[in-house]
């Protein structure tokens, strides 16, 4: 029976803000579960690198979930692409951490490549079973980026491999997911697993849409929204050339969230000038990232969500719209055919023409029977997203892994 599990999340806290810096859809993500297993009666504890000195070495989240931080670096914020060097350091102070508390645990899940690495270290210096969840692949990312991006370093796409062969199993959000493991590197199907995120149902649930407008401001005419990180791989720029073709009048286009990342900056300066160029900054409203509860009324008041990502591993917006009976048009690539039913909770769009956009957007807006069959389906849509069914699938998870773990003799290449 599992009774303790330790999360380990090196670059980003799940007690973070999402929208803002690194923090998205992973640190709900992590937030969501650690909650819901305690729930469960299960003990977990989330390891997280400190990034600034005020927070608390550790915080109780919940009664049966803590997040802990550990010291590995400056307790500053800091780029992804240089956590890599404070790898070994943070899987050192977590192993410090552990047994200095004497505290034990059933089964190591980490989450993202850099806590991959820390996993696979704390595996072979626990003799623990490792699960990971690595919630974006450099690999599959670079196949849809903007030419202007970078591309992965090497030393990711290289740990990335390193750790599906060293973990127990690689935990997949989608089906999508799981087939991009084994197509881009070659991963064992025996050792992957699918487990979709839950929603949180009794945060995200349909309202009064009237009210909503009122209480957000928007009540000044169809209303599309786009909630995330302001980086280049959420395609906001597709979004906002999409509002400048549509042809539904006085369409404002809100936008929740703040630059992340090294280019979020540079981006966020290039969206506005963006919007300027096409003559539709008066129908841009940029707001800052907001707490969930707030989050909730603008999805209720928007007309419908937008989300032209160019690389999307689950989508966890797209699901949290349609909980709020919010349609949503969306690119048809990762793990969003999974999160979007095309016609019935909302419209997928492929490619990323904003032409195409433009149209799909009309089809919502401009069409309020249409938009209301699509409400109604993205409701019923969401219900197959639970918390109870991710918990339960993980525990039957980790109990496997548990009982029968793959040790270093039985890694490939040894």
């Amino acid at each position: 029976m599992i009774e303790r599990v330790a999360f380990l999340s090196l670059h980003s806290c799940p007690l973070q803000q999402p929208g803002q810096g690194d923090a998205g859809g992973m640190n709900v993500y992590l937030r969501d579960l650690g909650i819901a297993m305690a729930g469960a009666g299960v003990d977990v504890v989330a390891f997280t690198r400190r990034s600034d000195t005020p927070t608390a070495e550790v915080v109780d989240v919940v009664p049966g979930f803590r997040v802990v931080h550990i010291e590995a670096g400056p307790a500053e914020p800091m780029p992804i692409r240089d956590m890599y060097r404070l790898v070994g350091e943070f899987a050192d102070e977590t192993l410090a951490w552990i047994d200095q508390t004497g505290e034990k645990y059933d089964v190591i899940h980490s989450h993202y490549w850099l806590s991959g690495w820390a996993g696979v270290l704390l595996k072979e210096k626990l003799g623990l079973p490792l699960a990971n969840s690595f919630h974006t692949l450099g690999r599959v990312k670079d196949l849809t980026r903007r030419a202007d991006q970078q591309a992965s370093e090497v030393i990711r796409t290289m740990t990335e491999e390193e750790v599906i062969a060293r973990s127990d199993c690689v935990v997949a959000s989608t089906p999508f997911e799981l087939n991009d493991l084994i197509e881009h590197y070659g991963a064992d199907p025996t050792r992957l697993c699918t487990s979709p995120p839950g929603i949180r149902h009794d945060v995200f649930m349909p309202g009064d849409k009237e009210a909503a407008r009122m209480w957000t401001g928007l009540d000044r005419g169809p209303t599309m929204m786009y909630a995330g990180r302001i980086q280049p791989l959420k395609g906001v720029d597709i979004a906002i050339r999409a509002l400048a073709l549509m042809t539904v009048d006085n369409t404002q286009f809100v936008v929740v969230g703040g630059p992340s990342g090294s280019d979020g900056q540079a981006e966020m300066e290039r969206l506005v000038a963006l919007a300027e160029d096409l003559e539709v900054p008066d129908r841009i409203h940029f707001i800052p990232p907001l707490p969930r509860h707030q989050l909730v009324d603008f999805y209720q008041a928007a007309d419908v969500v937008i989300m032209p990502s160019r690389s999307e591993t689950f989508g966890l917006v797209a699901a949290e719209a349609q909980s709020c009976g919010t349609p949503v048009v969306a690119a048809n690539v990762g793990g969003l055919p999974f999160i979007v039913e095309d016609g019935r909770s909302g419209l997928l769009v492929s490619g990323h023409n904003p032409a195409d956009y433009a149209k799909a957007l009309d089809r919502v807006v401009g069409n309020p029977e249409f938009a209301a069959e699509l409400s109604a389906g993205a409701v019923e849509h969401s219900q197959r997203f639970s918390w109870d069914t991710t918990v339960e699938r993980l525990l039957e998870l980790y109990e496997g892994i548990a009982a029968n773990p793959r040790g270093a003799a039985s890694q490939p290449g040894k």
